[in-house]
């Protein structure tokens, strides 16, 4: 006979927890570095952090960072993505325990709506989608769906041949591309393109790139191209255990006219993360998803990349 799982109790986070919050992430078949307190707490002092622990029998089970706006909870406002962070013992029933005890939680407290920022499956150690079955049960609405564009190092496809033509005459010009820890003149380009471009601003200031990277040395790093000294361009690489993201991909217009981000993208596909499982270039959609540049995903698509997506749900919590 299967004994009956003891009723999930919730605690909202709070700094006694940190060492069995970031052990429990490291531990976890969905965690990665953005999830660890110190990654969460950089903007703490832009968001209202309200982030969730789930004990059984007292013993931990599942995390979900997140944030509070008014009377809806967010999960987290200030990731690209989030959810219930869980280890190898999670089952397709026990979630659906945590996330009753999730609602009703959030219901107590006059929560009326939960977004949830699913964790996209290229992240997963192990199979974790238990949250997506718990969503649909919960009559969960999928609201937005951002397209990113992914290469899968065990079946890289071709650059295109226009791809491949501004590749040779980049490598010609006496490029240097490495690592770099020079994030304040990289940030300058990214600021510079965002302003002229688009009259915005990069989501990060060249000080929190620079704090972050501190912070996580093996996991933020930075590959610049130059030539006789002066950085022309560069990429900012978000590196978990499974996939290497390019945050950032910026270039001078003198960069851009000499093709340094395809001798940089050569290098990061063929030399520093060749062995990575998945290359995400990012997303390339505005509008909740519904608008789809054309001409950014094409570009991407070009290095032999195809597309995944990272989904966002709304739960009304009234009904």
């Amino acid at each position: 006979m299967v004994k009956p799982e003891k009723q999930v109790r919730v605690e909202r986070y709070e700094a006694r927890h940190k060492a069995c919050w970031d052990e429990f992430v490291r531990q976890s078949k969905n965690g990665v570095f953005l999830f660890y307190r110190d990654y969460l707490e950089y903007h703490a002092d832009r968001f209202s952090d309200c982030s969730l622990l789930f004990f059984q029998d007292d013993q931990l089970i599942a995390l979900m960072p997140a944030n509070q706006v008014g009377e809806t909870v967010v999960s987290h406002g200030g990731l690209t993505f989030g959810g219930i962070v869980s280890g190898s013992k999670m089952t397709t029933t026990r979630m659906l325990r945590v996330f009753s005890a999730l609602l009703d939680n959030l219901r107590a407290r006059g929560i009326k709506k939960l977004i949830y920022k699913a964790i996209p499956h290229m992240y997963n150690l192990l199979p974790a989608e238990e949250d997506l079955y718990a969503l649909f049960v919960h009559k969960a609405r999928l609201f937005r769906r951002d397209v990113s564009s992914v290469v899968v190092a065990s079946r890289k496809l071709p650059l295109a041949r226009s791809r491949r033509r501004v590749l040779n005459y980049a490598q010609c010009q006496g490029l240097i591309v490495s690592r770099t820890r020079d994030f304040s003149r990289f940030m300058a380009i990214a600021e510079a393109n965002l302003q002229s471009r688009h009259g915005g601003r990069p989501v990060h200031t060249a000080a929190e790139m620079q704090l972050l990277a501190n912070r996580f040395p093996e996991n933020i790093k930075l590959f610049a191209a130059e030539l006789r000294g002066e950085m022309l361009g560069g990429v900012i690489m978000y590196e978990s255990e499974l996939v290497a993201h390019g945050q950032y991909r910026n270039a001078t217009e003198e960069g851009m006219k000499l093709g340094v981000l395809d001798v940089i993208m050569d290098v990061l596909l063929n030399e520093a993360y060749k062995d990575k499982p998945y290359h995400d270039l990012g997303n390339s959609t505005l509008g909740n998803g519904y608008i789809l540049n054309e001409g950014l995903i094409q570009n991407k698509e070009s290095y032999g990349a195809r597309a995944t997506v990272y989904d966002f749900y709304e739960l009304d919590l009234t009904m």
